[in-house]
């Protein structure tokens, strides 16, 4: 059913742009953002921010009319896409529909997966919809917590952390988020490997012009914040794009990889981060950075060297020392262990400033 609301741009800009010099919200007591049984917060509850919205505010999508490759004649080709892969059944979710409504709830072969994005942070995670045996859906809380969207489950209404991949707020309280691996990249290069993609049609139910973002000069302006967040990292550029990869600690601690060490067709590194053997594969010219373990749950560690692209196309990016040729999601395509996937690893692209608020130690890739 189509939304009655029709926000324009500079009403929903000024909106942000007011509840960001509001006072932090107590979330135990807003009638509307906040988790019904006002349970403890595992993050600084005076540093959650009321986002100006209000929950479901800016709307999720719940299995979204999809259009073939051919058909998505809104898209220009440099146009930033999140892509997922179950099975042969690939779908990409840009960024132009996913900055108007952050989440979308779908379901990919026999994965059930909730695609978050939070356009303040610019980082995109694929969560398992499935808790607790119970199918559920993601909300827009309209909280943020260091200028990062906080999702709320519809099954326990607990609030999550999208950066931190857990649940801080809630029956859920402490919980890990599912991951699945997603690849973020342009349409052009998503497209070329997968031209049988299905994509997220503008035929949403809501009114809403996705050919305009909403944020003005923000993805590129290192200077431009609508939120505050601490601390404040200046290593890197603050709007810069990085890949990051999230240990499984207790304590978790967070490497990045820069694009510009990935300068050409394909580059393959190899790289230790406490303890965990690492496969990093990337190109700037097709903008795209992964990560996985250096092994199968079958294998000991293998050894990577990038494809020829002109003799093995994307998706395939890199071959190992046994003969085994893999694609971009990780999965043996040819060779000895066809059919096996590489291990994966937590690690999604967001802007450098998110990197080092959410994990002040961050190590950077040199």
């Amino acid at each position: 059913m189509a939304s009655t609301m029709n926000h324009s741009v500079k009403y929903f800009l000024l909106a942000v742009v007011i509840s960001s010099c509001s006072d932090p919200v107590n979330p135990g007591n807003n009638g509307t953002n906040a988790n019904s049984n006002d349970l403890p917060w595992s993050i600084p509850k005076n540093e959650v921010r009321d986002g100006g919205p209000g929950k479901d505010g800016i709307p999720s999508l719940t299995n979204p009319v999809m259009i073939s490759a051919i058909e998505a004649n809104y898209l220009s080709n440099d146009a930033l896409v999140v892509g997922f892969k179950s099975g042969n059944d690939m779908r990409a979710y840009p960024h132009s529909i996913l900055d108007w409504h952050e989440i979308i709830n779908d379901k990919v072969g026999n994965d059930e997966i909730a695609v978050i994005y939070c356009p303040l942070t610019g980082t995109a995670t694929g969560w398992g919809r499935v808790i607790n045996g119970v199918t559920t859906t993601f909300g827009v809380s309209g909280l943020l917590y260091n200028s990062n969207v906080i999702p709320y489950d519809r099954l326990t209404n607990s609030n999550w952390s999208q950066i931190r991949l857990d649940c801080v707020n809630g029956t859920l309280r402490e919980e890990k988020a599912q991951n699945f691996h997603l690849v973020e990249t342009t349409w052009k290069t998503w497209k070329t490997m997968y031209p049988e993609t299905k994509v997220v049609s503008t035929l949403t139910g809501f009114n809403r012009n996705y050919s305009n973002y909403p944020y003005g000069d923000y993805r590129t302006n290192n200077g431009s914040f609508l939120f505050p967040y601490t601390p404040a990292d200046n290593r890197l550029p603050n709007k810069e794009r990085v890949l990051g990869v999230i240990t499984p600690d207790k304590i978790p601690a967070a490497k990045v990889y820069r694009f510009n060490s990935f300068d050409g067709e394909i580059i393959v590194k190899h790289d230790n981060f406490k303890s965990i053997p690492l496969v990093i594969a990337g190109s700037k010219a097709h903008n795209f950075i992964v990560a996985f373990e250096r092994k199968t749950e079958l294998s000991g560690l293998l050894n990577f060297t990038p494809t020829d692209i002109t003799q093995d196309p994307l998706p395939t990016i890199m071959q190992d020392n046994e003969g085994n040729k893999w694609n971009i999601f990780g999965e043996a395509v040819s060779g000895p262990r066809q059919g096996q996937k590489l291990i994966q690893v937590s690690s999604f692209i967001g802007y450098w400033f998110s990197w080092g608020a959410f994990y002040p130690d961050a190590e950077i890739y040199e």
